[in-house]
């Protein structure tokens, strides 16, 4: 009764006896307490059928980690024969993105709305109203005088440089043509005409010419120089030719 009527105040000097029971108590058995006591609402046995539970659901996780893992070296072997390169991979897992972003409810919300928007602001009265304003200006800007006057400058200006051209691109191709038809006229001709009888005769009459002026010089060098009774002899007519 007298350790039981001891004061129990820890700041108390009288709290020897009651502060050497405590500090008896290991600090390992207090944590083992405290780990096997079961959650608030469990019993001990339900908390050991959640931790076996639990247990297998950790160990299929680390089965399905291994075939996974197996799973995409097989896939990789697989592109790899087939040539497929990372590339391609990144494109394709890009496209499916792409078509997962347009069949999603936020894309197809989005793309009403935007709908909903151009058709008020395409069917609004200031929309209406500059779109007559721009088609005023452009007919007026297009029935202007100086916009025709424009339009037929330019259309007399490019009628006129491909006249020109096309003038000039005839003159050196009929330049062509006739230098190469004069060569081959004259390459063609010169024998030709030279052995034509008519080049023949031609040549013939004028050897004979020649050959009678020749004769005609020397005869008249002879009588300068012969006797006085050579000169008694009446020159012989030559023949006309």
């Amino acid at each position: 009764m007298e350790s039981a009527s001891q004061d129990i105040n820890l700041n108390s000097p009288n709290k020897g006896p009651l502060s050497d029971s405590m500090t008896d108590v290991p600090v390992d058995n207090a944590a083992a307490s405290a780990r096997t006591s079961a959650p608030e609402g469990l019993t001990l046995a339900e908390e050991e059928e959640l931790r076996s539970e639990l247990a297998k659901v950790e160990e299929e996780i680390g089965t399905l980690r291994q075939v996974l893992a197996a799973k995409e070296r097989h896939c990789g072997e697989l592109k790899r024969k087939l040539g497929l390169t990372p590339l391609d991979g990144l494109k394709q897992n890009l496209s499916k993105s792409w078509h997962d972003v347009q069949v999603s409810n936020a894309y197809v919300k989005t793309s009403e709305k935007l709908g909903e928007w151009n058709e008020k602001v395409t069917q609004s009265d200031l929309y209406l109203s500059a779109s007559n304003t721009l088609e005023d200006w452009n007919e007026k800007l297009t029935q202007s005088e100086a916009y025709k006057k424009t339009q037929e400058t330019l259309s007399q200006a490019g009628q006129k440089t491909s006249a020109a051209l096309s003038n000039v691109g005839s003159v050196i191709s009929r330049k062509l043509g006739d230098m190469s038809s004069y060569s081959i006229r004259h390459s063609i001709s010169m024998p030709a005409m030279r052995n034509s009888a008519t080049f023949k005769s031609f040549e013939d009459r004028v050897g004979t010419i020649k050959s009678r002026v020749v004769g005609s010089r020397e005869n008249s060098t002879d009588g300068l120089h012969s006797p006085p009774g050579a000169g008694d002899k009446p020159p012989q007519d030559s023949a006309p030719f």
